[in-house]
This record gives C-alpha cells, sequence and structure tokens, in this order.
C-alpha cells in the first residue's frame, strides 16, 4: 500500500516526453517543431508548464533535437533539464524511463507527466494534478482521463520499460491509487498536419493569430 506524503510542488517536478519520431506526421518539419498561432507546438507546451510553476522541468527528447525551441528562456526561468532518450524508437515507455531516471537524481517525491505535441493543456491543469495529494492523479476533461499524470515516486519501479504505454499500464492495474483531476483545456495531441489545421482553425475562432 502506497501513503504518499503530502505534495509539494517544490518536491513535484515536471515530465516532457517529447523523444517520438512523429511517423504519421506529413510535413517539412517534425510535428514538435511546427508551427501553430506563431510557436512551435512543444513551446507551448513548455510554456504551459512554465506558468504552472511546477519545477524542474524534465524535457526527453529523442527523434529531433528541441535546441532551438529551448534557446528562448521560459517565464520565471525555471530549471529545464534535457535529456536524451538514444533507445525513443522503443516507445513511450523508455522516455518515460530516462525521465524518471534524471528525476532520481534529483530527489523528487513525484512527476507530472505529459506529452510534447498537446498544446491546449493549460498551466492550470499541470498546477492541479501536481497539487494533487494521491499516489497517481489523472487529469480528466469532460470526465474522459487524459494527460497530464501525477506519479508518486515510490511507484516508479512498477512502470514498463518498454513498449507505447506508460502510466496507463500501472493506471489499470492498481485502480485504488488514482484520483481524478478535472481540469479545463484541450487534451487533444497533434499527430497529423489535418490536426494543424484543425488547431489553427479553433484558434482563429477564438480570435487567436
Amino acid at each position: 500500500m502506497v501513503t504518499a506524503p503530502t505534495p509539494s510542488r517544490a518536491s513535484c517536478g515536471a515530465l516532457v516526453l517529447a523523444a517520438g519520431g512523429g511517423s504519421r506526421f506529413v510535413g517539412t518539419t517534425h510535428k514538435l517543431l511546427t508551427t501553430v498561432a506563431g510557436k512551435a507546438v512543444v513551446r507551448h507546451v513548455l510554456e504551459a508548464v512554465a506558468t504552472s510553476g511546477v519545477s524542474p522541468i524534465i524535457v526527453v527528447t529523442g527523434a529531433v533535437a528541441l535546441d532551438e525551441v529551448l534557446a528562448v528562456p521560459l517565464l520565471g526561468n525555471p530549471e529545464v533539464i534535457v535529456v536524451h532518450n538514444a533507445r525513443w524508437q522503443a516507445g513511450m515507455a523508455s522516455s518515460l524511463q530516462c525521465g524518471l531516471a534524471v528525476a532520481r537524481q534529483h530527489g523528487l517525491a513525484g512527476v507530472v507527466v505529459g506529452l510534447g505535441d498537446q498544446p491546449g493543456i493549460p498551466a492550470g491543469a499541470w498546477r492541479q494534478v501536481a497539487d494533487t495529494d494521491a499516489p497517481i492523479a489523472v487529469a480528466t476533461y469532460g470526465g474522459v482521463r487524459r494527460n497530464p499524470v501525477r506519479l508518486h515516486a515510490e511507484l516508479w519501479d512498477q512502470l514498463p520499460h518498454d513498449g507505447d504505454e506508460g502510466a496507463r499500464t500501472l493506471i489499470r492495474v492498481r485502480p485504488e491509487l488514482v484520483t481524478e483531476v478535472a481540469c479545463e483545456g484541450n487534451p487533444d495531441d497533434i499527430d497529423t498536419a489535418d490536426d494543424v489545421a484543425r488547431w489553427q482553425q479553433h484558434l482563429a475562432t477564438r480570435g487567436e493569430h
């Protein structure tokens, strides 16, 4: 039985998985570097995390370097730790383990895990999930579970090392540890050029250019 300590933002970092190849995306650049509303997709994610106050921010790269995106400091100048996953083709789980290795080195009590291709998840969702007193906290949007997910350090050894599932495996086998956190925002990920066009239309409808 896992008993999670009362969380503090100082002991809970953010873990952004940005290592995948984006094989479904057909374009002139990697999907994470594709511009939406004047910024790279992954930059939207990183700015939301920075605004949330969750720090340090561990960014796991793989198929594409994010040096240019990270060259401009984030709001509040949070600590950003970039780790390259040489085994990124082994699946999301290997990237998760890369990030957790850094989290262990920093003595974090928990991490809030999200994906680099979900630009519509706002700072509030990251902050709400980070501040939840639960071994596993999962953001929900309209009752549907999505990212980000908070994982207490005592559970990290139970996470998979290979394959395309990260926390979902643990959530299935340990449902009694899960707390849902209702969040605002849009958790849709960007996988294709059509997804980019849909985001641009959505932002234009809201008056954002």
